[in-house]
């Protein structure tokens, strides 16, 4: 990763895009950090399977993101001709996410390391999908076809995965359960691909029989970015931005329900990444692109634009970090024979000492994700963008 200097909104940077961006990895952290997984109001929670809560759509949101900006940071140096130099840049992004997931999948592991647990047990458990890694192998394919396919192409591939995908988990038998078995989280194709491919020490570990970044639903996972891809260029045309706006919001409403429909048949799904869920979620996408260029770019809200842009600029930053000291209040220990977490004892003394259930939770969350905003913002005013 290298510092480079901080281009803020004034070189040409789109400041929804960037607000966007924020608000998506605003909600993302906070969504990872309640107080108490116990405690968590409904609408921070995952749908439990079928179904799509506002947590279910900030994933989305980020590879939707991840595909716009392809389309805007690719298409001039695509221009240039030096396809070579793009490539490699790509690729070595690529492999720093997946690095970097990893990374967090095995941090917590790491304070496990003694004589009982060795570094070979370190592999053997380390969780492979995860998050980063996810946007990774989607940013690599989705900006490989973006250079070297055609348009029609990009269509084409989009149709074949929400098409494909649909088919394959519906209509391919699975030893043991047969086809179309997707009401149950074990007994569907991508669970069966995962565990046959990864085994279960590899999987999401609150799981181990499935994970809900598996091999089979990246599929149409990229078919997100893609459609990301799709809204990039829209956004790249010459065109009056009220024009744009009305295109932002026309799609997105379509795409809604389009997503909608098709949950009748294949219920829209987070964790196994349905086609239905990406028409839904990309709908929503669109639509609140669409808000944040109605209020940023147009209307020049720039007081409520600021903390998003300084979450949006520094994303994958914050959440790698966030994920790092998360992790380290948990595993750090504090008091005698009976010892806890030092997160334990901060949200029991700070939170939970005056509030209650849901709201101690809910605040403790909230006040992560301001003191993350203080440390970016401190970076910010630096000109301190980490770029992958």
């Amino acid at each position: 990763m290298t510092q480079t200097p901080n281009a803020g909104t004034n070189s040409g940077r789109l400041i929804s895009l960037d607000a966007f961006r924020g608000l998506t990895i605003m909600l993302m952290i906070l969504v990872n950090n309640p107080g108490d997984w116990g405690n968590i109001y409904t609408p921070l929670k995952h749908a439990d399977w079928h179904g799509c809560t506002p947590t279910d759509l900030v994933f989305p949101f980020f590879l939707f993101i991840v595909g716009v900006a392809i389309c805007l940071a690719l298409s001039k140096r695509k221009l240039s001709g030096d396809r070579r130099t793009i490539v490699l840049h790509v690729l070595r992004r690529s492999a720093i996410l997946f690095g970097l997931g990893l990374f967090l999948s095995g941090f917590g592991l790491l304070f496990r390391l003694g004589p009982d647990y060795g570094f070979g047990d370190l592999l053997t458990n380390l969780r492979i999908p995860g998050v980063l890694q996810r946007i990774a192998v989607c940013y690599c394919v989705a900006s490989l076809l973006y250079l070297f396919a055609l348009r029609k192409i990009l269509y084409g591939v989009t149709i074949a995965a929400l098409l494909g995908y649909w088919a394959l988990m519906m209509w391919v038998p699975v030893p043991e359960h047969g086809p179309g078995k997707i009401d149950d989280k074990d007994t569907h194709l991508a669970a069966y691909l995962d565990r046959a491919v990864l085994g279960t020490n590899h999987l999401w570990s609150a799981a181990r029989t499935w994970d809900p970044e598996g091999i089979l639903s990246t599929l149409p996972a990229l078919a997100t970015t893609l459609l990301g891809i799709f809204t990039g260029c829209w956004l790249r045309r010459e065109l009056p931005l009220a024009k744009k706006l009305v295109g932002l919001l026309t799609a997105g409403v379509l795409l809604v329900l389009l997503g909608w429909m098709w949950g009748s048949v294949f219920p829209i799904n987070k964790p196994i990444w349905t086609s239905s869920y990406v028409l839904f979620t990309a709908g929503w996408a669109l639509l609140v692109l669409g808000l944040c260029v109605l209020l940023f770019d147009m209307l020049r809200w720039q007081p409520l634009a600021q903390p998003l842009v300084i979450y949006g600029v520094n994303a994958i930053t914050v959440f790698v970090l966030s994920g790092v000291v998360a992790r380290l209040l948990a595993v750090i220990k504090i008091g005698g024979e009976e010892s806890i977490s030092l997160k334990t004892w901060l949200y029991d003394n700070l939170f939970l000492s005056w509030l209650t259930g849901e709201n101690a939770s809910l605040a403790y969350a909230v006040v992560w994700c301001l003191a993350w905003l203080v440390v970016l913002t401190f970076m910010y005013r630096r000109n301190w963008i980490i770029k992958v």
